[in-house]
């Protein structure tokens, strides 16, 4: 939604402030320049980047219409859910998360928690950590360097669209040069025309120069770090997951574990001490 709006206000303000000047539209509907620049920019897109970032970039794209997902209500749900999978293992023993490991997608547990049942990637990221714990694993360290690797590699996967979207932004003026330059070409080749249609050739030529500064500033660089601040707020969330698990395993019950996972938490997504504890005492009983 952030995206749509910020893109109605940049087209507005450039094109009503052009317009309000006296500008006329019609000069700047030049289509072929519109091949030049956004051929170029898709073609070397595709040079530059190997299939999975080309595979992701249409994902990533839903991502930065929806923004993050991450919100104060995921968070409460997340720290809800941790509570529960800490008071059952402190109560029954670790091997009762046993079943709910191996199979959660039939997992009543993960079930009463919606918004983290749907999300696959955080699903496997915790029962992979908590299944090593049922194994054996038991050294809080290791566990940390391991769980930063993870995170680490995750958050880099995501980033290189960001960065490929950003790498094709930067470019973006180039490319409207190059456009202009071959309107300059054009033009000079029909130098011999009236100055009134050697005046709309040059005019056609320097509007390849507008679209790639527009393009860049205005619209592509900010998508990227749009990509990126959502893909900061999906690393966050692996972070809480992280924390918690390290402070179940330092022997912490689960309000204390849940509690060193809500302090890692950003200000404007952080849940209140006393909002995550209505909600955890408003859980159902965990039961094997």
């Amino acid at each position: 939604m952030l995206f749509i709006i910020g893109t109605v206000i940049v087209l507005v303000c450039v094109m009503g402030g052009y317009i309000g000047a006296g500008g006329h539209l019609d000069v700047l509907w030049q289509p072929f320049e519109f091949v030049i620049i956004g051929g170029a920019a898709v073609g070397s897109y595709i040079i530059s980047n190997p299939k999975p970032v080309l595979a992701k970039t249409g994902k990533a794209m839903g991502h930065l219409v929806k923004g993050t997902s991450y919100n104060k209500e995921a968070y409460l749900e997340l720290l809800s859910l941790l509570y529960t999978v800490f008071k059952l293992a402190k109560s029954k023993g670790m091997l009762a998360l046993e079943p709910h490991i191996e199979n959660p997608e039939e997992s009543e547990l993960f079930k009463r928690f919606p918004k983290f049942y749907g999300d696959h990637h955080a699903m496997t990221f915790l029962t992979d950590y908590l299944r090593m714990m049922v194994l054996g694993s038991e050294n809080a360290h290791e566990m940390e360097t391991l769980l930063d690797e993870e995170i680490e590699t995750h958050h880099h996967e995501h980033s290189q669209v960001a960065d490929a979207i950003q790498t094709v932004a930067d470019a973006m003026p180039a490319l409207g040069i190059v456009a202009a330059v071959l309107g300059v070409i054009h033009t000079m080749g029909s130098i011999t025309e009236p100055p009134a249609v050697l005046g709309k050739l040059i005019a056609g030529a320097l509007v390849g120069t507008f679209l790639g500064v527009l393009m860049a500033y205005g619209f592509i660089s900010p998508m990227a770090s749009s990509l990126k601040a959502t893909y900061n707020a999906e690393t966050k969330y692996y972070q809480c997951i992280k924390v918690a698990l390290l402070a179940h395993m330092s022997g912490y019950a689960p309000s204390i574990s849940v509690e060193f996972a809500r302090k890692a938490l950003y200000s404007n997504v952080r849940p209140s001490f006393y909002e995550v504890e209505e909600a955890v005492q408003a859980l159902p009983a965990v039961s094997a």
